[in-house]
């Protein structure tokens, strides 16, 4: 097992440097031929007899390997499929479809409600009033105030769970 370490550490230190260079020449990028020199590496790990072979060289059989490997890729899918580029087409953005139906329903219900508990529940809710601030500007006591926000929405709640939005 040492030996096999130290054979294939000898000929990486002897041959990724040369092979690097031919396969970034091939390819134009040094991304996939680091990709593609680290996989000719791992299958000289896995195959060391070859590489001991006597009748071949280590050398021709690394290239050969490097360059069947870059082939392998231009006839992938993936080559033929991706279009590279330096921007991004698009960014995704968040859907807010769910919001917008949900403003909606909430509208249509407010809109069915009566003008008075209408008044109560906008000032209250949208316009962030308080009991107080409400009766004043209504010229209503805070007492009809709080009864009509609580039926208004009590009549939005029945309205939302009729359409099947809430139980």
């Amino acid at each position: 097992m040492d030996d096999q370490a130290t054979l294939l550490r000898e000929l990486h230190d002897q041959h990724a440097p040369a092979l690097l260079r031919f396969v970034v020449r091939l390819t134009n990028d040094r991304q996939l031929a680091e990709d593609v020199v680290q996989e000719t590496l791992f299958r000289a790990w896995r195959n060391p007899r070859v590489l001991q072979n006597a009748g071949v060289s280590p050398q021709s059989w690394l290239f050969t390997v490097a360059r069947n490997l870059v082939i392998d890729d231009w006839r992938s899918a993936r080559s033929r499929n991706e279009i590279g580029t330096d921007t991004v087409p698009e960014r995704a953005s968040a859907d807010h479809t769910d919001q917008v139906l949900e403003a909606w329903l909430v509208s249509e219900a407010i809109s069915g409600l009566s003008t008075p508990h209408r008044e109560v529940l906008v000032h209250s809710f949208y316009g962030q009033k308080t009991v107080a601030e409400i009766g004043a500007l209504l010229g209503i006591p805070e007492g009809t105030v709080k009864s009509r926000l609580h039926y208004a929405l009590r009549a939005v709640r029945l309205s939302l769970q009729e359409k099947g939005v809430t139980r």
